[in-house]
């Protein structure tokens, strides 16, 4: 890595100022790093402007200037564009440089072989509630990554909640149980707000009390460290309400729906890396 500021922290061009390029963004100034140390890139002038005015950072358009003047390139755009934009900045890169990537599916071979030999790169797997600090994320470091560059990542990664080394084998995997299990559990609270209406009560009153039970399990499953089989076991009272109402979820085939959820997401995610990438 170049040489960087003298307390260590390293200058970061995000390149994209979309949601999850702002979810890192303030991650970054969470975890420490000054606003003079960040630069985001977004073609919006509004949106640019926006991002400016609220975290006092630089922004600008251009993909390349702030590339070489960083010591680690954080690309945060669609995967169709990735290509492009490493074509942009390999140009620029001094030699040292940290490529991380938020982008699904792309492998990072594609990566690799795009930018100058020998750059390290690792791969990301976040999901939405990185934007609440309540986070899931994934990491795999390439053929030139080391230990201190896979710490590095991690802590401007902190601040989005839990950070996860894994191969890069297992991204799709990743993808397909935190990538794009927060759609499965607004999918499960809209459908208990949806029970608590037909049961009687408003969708106002259905819908919070929802949420705050969902967030209330995770929260007590994440602190207890027990098994979900041990936890739901705590609260199914033999001829109980609570073990008439699995019975019907089991009846009904929820838990082979969600499996099968899960490896449609993970195929699709091998898919559309091949297509990316192709």
């Amino acid at each position: 890595m170049t040489d960087g500021p003298a307390d260590g922290t390293p200058q970061v061009a995000v390149l994209g100022g979309g949601v999850m390029g702002e979810a890192l963004l303030s991650a970054l100034l969470t975890a420490g790093w000054a606003p003079g140390q960040v630069e985001v890139t977004e073609h919006s002038t509004a949106r640019a402007d926006e991002l400016a005015g609220r975290y006092g950072v630089r922004t600008g358009a251009s993909n390349v200037d702030a590339a070489a003047r960083a010591d680690v390139v954080l690309v945060a755009v669609k995967p169709n564009v990735v290509g492009s934009v490493l074509d942009e900045v390999a140009t620029v890169l001094r030699g040292g440089e940290v490529v991380v990537s938020v982008a699904a599916g792309l492998p990072l071979a594609f990566y690799e072989q795009r930018l100058p030999a020998g750059t390290p790169v690792v791969r990301v797997m976040p999901n939405t509630p990185a934007v609440v600090g309540k986070g899931a994320s994934a990491i795999a470091g390439g053929a030139h990554t080391t230990e201190g560059h896979l710490a590095l990542v991690e802590r401007m990664l902190a601040a989005t909640g839990l950070v996860v080394r894994v191969a890069e084998k297992d991204l799709d995997a990743v993808t397909a149980i935190s990538g794009s299990g927060p759609a499965y559990a607004f999918y499960l609270v809209d459908a208990m707000a949806e029970a608590g209406v037909l049961l009687g009560l408003t969708r106002d009153l259905a819908t919070r009390l929802a949420v705050a039970t969902v967030e209330g399990a995770a929260a007590l499953a994440a602190q207890s460290g027990d098994h979900p089989v041990v936890l739901r076991e705590r609260v199914s009272s033999p001829g109980g309400t609570t073990v008439a109402a699995v019975a019907e979820l089991d009846a009904h085939g929820v838990r082979a729906g969600v499996v099968a959820a899960a490896r449609a997401a993970a195929e699709r995610s091998r898919e559309l890396g091949a297509q990316y990438a192709g």
